[in-house]
């Protein structure tokens, strides 16, 4: 997840990462599906019809739209909504948080997880995929989207997610998560049927989609994954990138991907990363994608504790 209004610098000249070749092995219908999903999840294709509810400007106002319009609105199941600003260079860096698309991740982290997952697939690196914090569950419809090109049926895509927005700060055990307010964020608890919608909306939801519901803490130690090839971290928060990393990282086969979506947009997810990699002896480099996000290929399989 990002932050509305990040200044994003432009990938591919500030950025470590770029397309490579490899990136251009499938055929152009393929290509041209991959690339139609991205505009369908990023809502740019119909991004002049973005529409957000309205909200009154003034207290008084919306009390009294709250307490005396909104109910006979909804009685006759009508909204009142306004113009949503569309800016495409902030939708194509991944910097709005859009009333109806389907990710906030931007075109660049949509290309760069293109890239991981044709690296895994073409170089038969076992494992599923995961990511940790789906909001509306745009990347990982976009997973599962390509598993689907290309034919494999062996892997699985886990969707994980409180499904009620994020935790408030445990300040007591996790301090860098201190003041932390994403709890207060309403827009970002996206209910899991409401997901599971979005993948049927594409056509992509089947057994091949698992869904983990809960709190990181809770559900990622128990969770019946043997392996990823694919592991993206999207929790905003130290604890909830932490978590992520303490319960998975293990799981993820030399030649993988760890994904950190809010790496260079919260400074308490970087310091979780950067932690438990010198925790963990982890020298792999890792790699800018635009503003916000890095990843870097697992080299080595390090022992790491439960």
């Amino acid at each position: 997840m990002t932050k509305p209004g990040h200044e994003a610098s432009p990938c591919g000249r500030e950025c470590g990462w770029h397309k490579s070749s490899e990136d251009d092995v499938l055929d152009a219908g393929t290509e041209l599906y991959l690339d139609l999903l991205k505009r369908c999840l990023m809502n740019s294709i119909y991004s002049n019809y973005e529409v957000r509810d309205f909200v009154p400007s003034k207290n008084y106002k919306r009390l009294f739209y709250d307490f005396l319009l909104k109910p006979l609105f909804r009685r006759s199941a009508a909204r009142v909504v306004t113009a949503y600003d569309y800016d495409d260079q902030k939708r194509l860096n991944g910097t709005d948080w859009s009333p109806m698309a389907h990710t906030m991740i931007g075109k660049h982290r949509l290309d760069n997880l293109q890239h991981c997952i044709q690296h895994v697939l073409e170089n038969k690196i076992p494992g599923d995929f995961i990511e940790t914090g789906v909001w509306r569950g745009g990347a990982t419809i976009f997973m599962r989207a390509m598993l689907m090109a290309y034919g494999e049926t062996s892997r699985k895509v886990w969707v994980a997610d409180s499904f009620e927005g994020l935790p408030a700060p445990d300040e007591k055990t996790y301090p860098k998560d201190m003041g932390d307010q994403h709890h207060t964020h309403s827009e970002l608890a996206i209910s899991m049927e409401t997901v599971q919608d979005n993948f049927r909306k594409y056509g992509l939801l089947d057994d091949q989609v698992c869904f983990l519901k809960g709190w990181f803490k809770d559900t990622l130690p128990a969770a019946a994954i043997e392996q990823l090839a694919i592991l993206r971290l999207d929790g905003d928060m130290y604890e909830s990138t932490m978590d992520g990393l303490r319960n998975l990282y293990h799981k993820l086969l030399p030649g993988g991907f760890l994904i950190v979506d809010d790496y260079g947009a919260v400074p308490a997810c970087r310091e979780a990363v950067l932690d438990f990699r010198s925790e963990h002896k982890i020298n792999d480099e890792i790699i800018r994608i635009d503003w916000g996000g890095v990843y870097w290929q697992k080299s080595a399989s390090p022992v790491l504790g439960q």
